[in-house]
């Protein structure tokens, strides 16, 4: 049952977060929801009666991962140059939300029916005290994932994830001082009160001995492993050896693993490789983590919690916004920070739902956790629908943001949007643009021996590809011509192709038309390339506001012509200083060499050839398939320019896209795959046609495709 349970809230909790994040909610929503679904408040496939205790070390291992990860971006370099603001803002803010959240849930239940009758002021003020304490944590995954949407920069953005960091670790640090104090209030504990407070502070400075005890011996093992598998396992060993002896010992383990992680980031030689490593570990934890904090939400009896959760939710925020008001007043801090950061901090989720954990393992604090739990998830769900937003108004608000795609070559065209509105928005109508022609003139052939064809029916990017093809006209030491395919029964305007002439003179060529009655363009188009003779055809990707059969268009030119195609996928500016040439084998160099060769013959490039071997190779493998692609470059005509960059890597995709990040263009040959062979095995030009963000040119070689 309880690997059913698992398989269950995995794949629950997924599909819920990509539903949320189809309407730019984050996932952590979506995993609450999922929990809810399948919690007493749903189906009630997952409760205690089905699966008990069973999933409890999930949730402790997620809590030091989260604890740990927290540690990351405490860095002492970066918080230096704000120390003062910045702890003063956090102070404050802190502060006033455990002040104002103690006090109003306190009010809340002592002087209304909300509270429970037999309880004591006692009671009720344990009760606030704790719910006081898990207000102060702050979300750092969803903060960070509006920064990297809105691809931020700023004082705000600099001062916001530092405050998210400095915020959580105080959170944790109040929450252990908070359940020593309760435990004095409610009996627990015969010392004095200051006593209490002593020992609070005894078991943090311990956790924090433990946490560096802990990073100390990370440090001292992980700089014997090379392996990424060694490593993670190392790594998980040694956090979940000391999550156990803080829980053993009475300390903190959140305070224990965030420390750890302090003690690694701020080291000399700062190596942080185990911190990637746990990445790729964390993700079905979260899932389980989060998922399974939904299903202890019931709203079926959330009665007077829900409430008291509406209440605790609005007074956090209330103390978020005044604290940093405060704060950002006596450190004299930017305007921006006092206006907005208050705002940015609204979003609570890991944390918090750790520290609810940690109260629902204390027997002594039992009958408080089952108010805590659905008062804190109900705040959480609330500042996770609410909070993105208002962080996103924040930063818009502050002038932060940026577009994705710049490169400091244009204009921030794609300001105030998300990252993925700015990708349709740059890959539309409105989005693509192609600057006039400034490289010098070409000298066309005395004697053209063919023509290079490109489809002129994509009127708004067609002065793209008529350049596209002149250069590849003057490589083949043809002329440009465009084609273009009109039903029969229609006229074509006189003045149809002035667009692309225009460009093709301005290149110092002359243009050669045809126009084609055809009832389908594909047919023809092959019709005109092979009536010509055509070395090469040249088409156009539709761009993201057009509908179209261009795949099925595609797939008849390619295979019913005898020379190559080359389609070209444009974005944004359409700049080709810096070429970027992805290859997986020999034979993709031999297809695409032609399109590298003809983009040299004109003005100044920069073009890097880019072999993808396995995450398997070593150095040696890199080193020889290196010296392979250069032999055979060597015995080509008219040697071009270029340096070879061979990488092992485990996603091909992935490693593409990031090297494209300081290219222009990229091309990429493609050998066609079809039927049951692509079904099974994909297409990896297809796959970074729909992702990339930079002009694509991908060429599919007729005579290896038939």
């Amino acid at each position: 049952m309880v690997t059913a349970g698992i398989a269950i809230l995995l794949a629950t909790g997924l599909i819920a977060a990509k539903l949320s994040q189809r309407i730019h909610m984050p996932s952590v929503t979506g995993y609450i929801i999922a929990g809810l679904l399948l919690g007493p408040s749903g189906f009630n496939l997952i409760s205690e009666g089905s699966i008990g205790n069973s999933l409890d070390h999930f949730t402790r291992i997620a809590l030091m991962l989260i604890a740990f990860g927290i540690g990351e971006h405490i860095e002492l370099k970066k918080l230096k140059e704000h120390a003062r603001s910045l702890l003063f803002v956090a102070f404050f803010e802190t502060t006033c939300a455990f002040l104002l959240v103690t006090t109003t849930v306190f009010i809340l239940i002592t002087y209304t029916s909300l509270g429970i009758e037999s309880w004591q002021l006692r009671e009720n003020l344990a009760l606030a005290i704790l719910l006081g304490a898990v207000s102060v944590a702050t979300a750092p995954a969803a903060t960070l994932l509006v920064v990297r949407e809105l691809n931020a920069k700023g004082p705000l953005t600099s001062s916001l994830l530092a405050i998210v960091a400095i915020d959580n670790g105080l959170a944790i640090a109040i929450f252990g001082l908070a359940i020593s104090l309760t435990h004095q209030i409610i009996g627990q504990d015969g010392t004095p009160i200051l006593m209490a407070i002593g020992s609070g502070f005894l078991e943090i400075f311990l956790s924090l001995l433990l946490g560096w005890i802990t990073g100390f011996c990370l440090e001292v093992i992980l700089e014997k492993l090379k392996k990424e598998g060694e490593m993670l396992t190392a790594g998980l060993a040694i956090l979940l050896l000391c999550s156990e002896l803080a829980v053993y010992l009475n300390l903190s383990p959140l305070l224990a693993g965030m420390v750890a992680g302090f003690t690694l980031v701020n080291k000399a030689e700062r190596d942080v490789r185990v911190f990637r490593v746990l990445n790729n570990f964390e993700p079905p934890i979260y899932v389980l983590f989060f998922t399974l904090a939904g299903t202890h939400l019931d709203i079926k009896t959330l009665g007077s919690a829900g409430l008291i959760g509406l209440a605790y939710f609005l007074a956090r925020i209330v103390g978020k916004i005044i604290g940093v008001q405060i704060g950002a007043q006596l450190s004299q801090a930017p305007d921006v920070i006092r206006k907005y950061l208050g705002l940015s901090l609204v979003p609570q989720a890991g944390v918090a739902i750790g520290l609810i954990f940690l109260i629902s393992a204390d027997q002594s604090l039992a009958v408080y956790s089952s108010i805590i739990t659905p008062v804190v998830l109900t705040g959480v769900f609330l500042s996770e629908l609410v909070g993105p937003l208002a962080a996103k108004f924040a930063v818009i608000s502050a002038n932060e943001t940026m577009a994705p795609e710049s490169n400091g070559k244009d204009e921030p065209r794609c300001e105030g949007l998300t990252e993925k509105e700015c990708h349709q928005f740059m890959r539309s109508e409105a989005g693509v643009k192609i600057l006039p022609w400034t490289w010098r003139k070409l000298t066309p052939p005395d004697n053209p021996e063919s023509v290079v064809v490109f489809g002129a029916t994509r009127r708004h990017t067609v002065n793209g590809i008529a350049r596209i093809a002149t250069i590849f006209a003057h490589y083949f030491k043809a002329r440009p011509m465009a084609v273009f395919v009109r039903p029969p029964d229609t006229v074509t305007a006189e003045n149809h192709f002035q667009v692309e002439r225009e460009e093709v003179e301005s290149m110092g060529y002359e243009l050669l038309t045809e126009v084609v009655p055809d009832v389908s363009i594909a047919s023809g188009l092959v019709a005109a390339v092979e009536y010509n003779d055509a070395r090469a055809v040249v088409l156009s990707y539709p761009l993201h506001d057009e509908a179209s059969d261009f795949s099925n268009i595609l797939e008849t030119v390619a295979g019913n012509v005898s020379c190559p195609v080359i389609v070209v996928q444009f974005y944004g500016v359409l700049h080709t200083e810096k070429i970027l040439v992805p290859i997986t084998d020999m034979e993709d160099l031999a297809e695409v060499y032609p399109v590298v060769a003809a983009l040299d013959t004109v003005g100044e490039h920069q073009i890097q050839l880019l072999c993808l071997l396995s995450s398997e190779a070593d150095q040696s493998d890199l080193d020889l398939q290196t010296e392979k692609i250069r032999t055979w470059l060597n015995k080509q005509p008219g040697l071009v320019k270029l340096s070879v960059k061979s990488v092992a890597t485990d996603s091909r995709v992935d490693t593409i896209k990031e090297e494209a990040e300081g290219h222009d263009i990229v091309v990429m040959g493609a050998i066609r795959a079809h039927g049951v062979r692509k079904f099974f095995f994909g297409s990896l030009t297809d796959s970074i046609a729909k992702t990339l963000k930079k002009p694509l040119i991908v060429v599919y070689d007729a005579k290896k495709n038939k």
